[in-house]
């Protein structure tokens, strides 16, 4: 992928902090957080590098700046649904986004300076737990619990694992034809029952994982819940 554009049409924009950051996404999108200098972001926006500092002050705004626009493309927790849904939507928005910017997974929650869309997007999490009756406590420990499942799947899922659904079938029986499935039964057992199958997709064990976080979540809510108003007695 490129995000190279031609000179006219670089010249045809004006210069902008909004520009600047997104074509900062570009080429972390395409090339990687590494990949992103002051010098090679001059480069795409065709400009020379000293004309970006008129709108970020060094990268580390632009790392901000970028990630805060990660953020607002994740949808917030739907006010007018049940906690769990709320939650649950949102979660699977995250793993959508973070799957087309997979070079922020590290960075989600490493900013210090914030911006309106992170922010607001950890008050909406934050208040859905909140209005549904988990304390402060509680609520701290569901929203770690859930950023840790949430990034951990994802960054699983673009960077460690070497296949997706189109692929899965073919390398995983390259691996299973590299060893004798009798000496390693249940890891045969698990790529000719499971992985092999027509239609396996690893993406799908997701939506699985968060059903059983958030079952526990909803236990641990009931539990505490209970504790206080007895408590109160």
């Amino acid at each position: 992928m490129s995000v190279e554009v031609s000179a006219g049409a670089r010249q045809r924009v004006p210069l902008s902090r909004d520009r600047v950051l997104r074509t900062a996404v570009a080429i972390a999108d395409a090339k990687g957080n590494s990949a992103l200098t002051m010098r090679s972001l001059a480069h795409e926006l065709g400009v020379k590098p000293m004309a970006l500092y008129h709108h970020v002050a060094n990268k580390e705004e632009i790392l901000d700046g970028i990630i805060d626009l990660v953020f607002g493309e994740i949808d917030l927790p739907p006010t007018d649904s049940h906690w769990r849904l709320a939650i649950r939507h949102r979660a699977i928005a995250a793993r959508r986004v973070l799957s087309h910017h997979a070079w922020a997974i590290p960075l989600m929650e490493s900013r210090t300076n914030p911006g309106p869309a992170t922010l607001r997007q950890h008050d909406a999490v934050i208040g859905t737990f909140r209005r549904a009756g988990f304390s402060v406590q509680l609520t701290a420990h569901a929203y770690s619990l859930l950023d840790s499942y949430v990034y951990g799947f994802s960054l699983q899922e673009s960077v460690s694992l070497p296949f997706d659904k189109v692929t899965a079938p073919e390398l995983a029986g390259k691996i299973l034809s590299q060893f004798p499935s009798d000496e390693y039964p249940h890891l045969a057992e698990l790529a000719i029952e499971h992985i092999l199958k027509p239609g396996y997709d690893y993406g799908e064990e997701f939506e699985f994982g968060l059903d059983i976080v958030l079952d526990g979540l909803e236990s641990l809510r009931r539990s505490d819940e209970h504790d206080r108003s007895e408590g109160a007695l």
